[in-house]
Parts: structure tokens; sequence; C-alpha cells
């Protein structure tokens, strides 16, 4: 299944039978069964009826409310998953400082392998591009990372590891954009507003299936509990966050997206992708996620998608005191 991405302005969002349908004034724009559809993305000015709320809350869908620029405002989720059992021993768990940081030095440590993975099979097919600088640097704080003595530490880790890889990310940029650097809040540039909205359509997955298993996907282990931050969501995120750093170079090195995809915003004084680039990415992220590949542990065919769902269940296992916990590893 897949996700459904409402972005024509006006369009109301309604229902028939079972079938999701997007009108605008007489025109039927898309006609869809509700057991095709994962989740829904509306972005801007996009209505949407009481019945076909009831129908998402009948198929277990959830809605998720962005603006026009892709910046998530909120989201609509049926109660009828809720589990209480692992909330419970989610909550008790962040009291467990042992237990809270064990899991942060896991995710941190696959996160910077994901990194240098990324380095590593760019590398493959570019070797007259020389990364050993930034490569030794992250190698030389990886290390540290099994020494951090608590989970500030490891933050500051984390802070000079993604500067040190993001500076290698900029050598990976082959077409005619430029990269100096992460830059959010806004975008400030092409190859950041992409990053950006890759890494918020993944992050409102991850917190709508946690949402659906039964966490509360605002209270995280490695990120700390913050008013209005879904901490676990973004936990869970640091492990596919180079999957969407590959994803980005393969749309801009083969010349998917150019500098006239975009426009800057004097509103939201940044940089986003126009309406019609905007519906070309998710006909490529789609693609890119529903694309097979074998599980680097079972061996099955799986996709990304598949993946979050997989660690999700791992990380709800973990938590109720099962198995330990594995990351997501990404293959080179």
């Amino acid at each position: 299944m897949a996700n459904l991405y409402i972005t024509e302005q006006g369009a109301i969002l309604c229902k028939t039978g079972d079938r999701l349908i997007v009108r605008k004034e007489n025109d039927v724009l898309l006609d869809v069964p509700c057991n095709k559809i994962e989740s829904v993305m509306i972005f801007g000015n996009v209505q949407f009826t009481t019945q076909a709320i009831h129908e998402l809350f009948e198929h277990g869908i959830e809605m998720a409310i962005l603006s026009r620029t892709g910046r998530l405002i909120g989201q609509i989720t049926s109660p009828s998953t809720k589990n209480i059992e692992l909330r419970i021993e989610q909550f008790k768990k962040y009291w467990d400082i042992e237990f809270r940081l064990n899991l942060s030095k896991i995710i941190l440590r696959v996160k910077i392998t994901n990194c240098l993975n990324v380095i590593r099979s760019f590398s493959y097919n570019h070797p007259q591009i020389d990364f050993s600088g930034e490569t030794n640097e992250m190698k030389k704080f990886f290390d540290s990372i099994v020494t951090g003595i608590d989970i500030n530490s490891l933050m500051g880790i984390e802070g000079i590891i993604a500067k040190v890889y993001f500076t290698a990310f900029g050598k990976m940029i082959l077409k005619e954009f430029t990269f100096n650097g992460r830059k959010k809040h806004p975008s400030t540039d092409p190859v950041n507003a992409l990053l950006s909205f890759g890494y918020t359509l993944v992050f409102n997955e991850i917190m709508s299936l946690l949402d659906g298993l039964g966490f509360d996907p605002y209270l995280g282990y490695f990120h700390s509990a913050e008013y209005g931050r879904a901490s676990l969501a973004s936990d869970l995120q640091e492990e596919f966050r180079a999957v969407i750093d590959r994803f980005t170079l393969y749309l801009i090195n083969y010349g998917i997206f150019k500098k006239d995809d975009f426009y800057v915003n004097p509103k939201a004084e940044g940089m986003y992708l126009k309406r019609e680039s905007m519906k070309r990415y998710f006909e490529e992220y789609e693609r890119f996620f529903a694309n097979e590949f074998k599980h680097p542990e079972t061996s099955e065919n799986t996709t990304f998608r598949k993946c979050f769902r997989i660690q999700a269940e791992k990380l709800a296992n973990y938590i109720k005191g099962g198995s330990a916990y594995t990351p997501f590893l990404l293959q080179v």
C-alpha cells in the first residue's frame, strides 16, 4: 500500500462507499479504494468531509496535515489502535537511565555507520573524489560513542559528526547545485530543500506507524522529551536519515530536479519545490520506497517502508523486555 498525497489547492477529500474521492469543483481528480492506501497527506488549502474521516478511521488510515511547503502541522488518527500495555512499559523505560543510554548509543552508532556507507557507496563509482579526511574524522569520533557517559555527550558527538558528514555530502553533488552545509528552518538552497522535505515525509510515516502500534510518539530516549516534539519518531528516524540522503543524491545527480523546480517563498523565507515539481517528487519517493531489496538480516525481500515497521516492532519488543534491539543497517 502507498501514501495518498493531495496537493491540489481547493480540492476536497470525500468518500463514496469504501472509496476515497478527491474532487475539485465538478471534476473528480482521484478515485481510489481505501484498501490501497496506507496514509493520507494533505498539503495546504485542501478540505475534507466528516464522512471521509470516518472512512479513514474505519480502515485504520492516518491523515497528516501539512502546509503547502511541506511543514507538518498535525495528524488525525483513530483511537482504536492504542496499546496501553506498551505505553506503560515505554514510560517505565524512560526513567531507566541505563536503558536510555544504551539505546541512544545503538541509534547513534548505526546513524554514523549508515552515513559512512553512503560515502563508501558513492566512492565506488567516483574513486577520484577524496573523502579520507571526512571518513577518518567520523571514525575517530565513532569510537568515542562507546565511552559516552551520558546522552548530552552523545548529542555533542552527533553534532560534530553531522557537520563533518555534510562536508563530505557536498562533494557528492555532481550537477548544477552547490551545497555548503546543512541549513534548515528554513532551507536556503535546493539541496537542503530536498533533504528537509524527505526527512519530513519519513518522519511523518514513522510517527504514524508508532502511533498505530500503540507507542506514545512524543516520549523518546535519545531525543529528550520536549513540548510539541515527537521524540520517539525522531529516535527511529535517525536510522533512516541516510536513506533520504542517498535518495536526494539520486534526484540531483541523475538530473531529475533542476534549479527551475524550486522557488523562494518570501513569507516562509526559504526555498521550496514548486507544486508541479512536488508531484514529481512524490512519484519518485513512492517508487524509491516501494523498490524491493534483500533485508540485511533475513535476506528476505523487503522495502524501506516495510523496514520502518520492522524496526518499530523490534523496538516494541525490546521495550517490553525482549531480545536486544538491532538497528537498520543501510547496505553499501
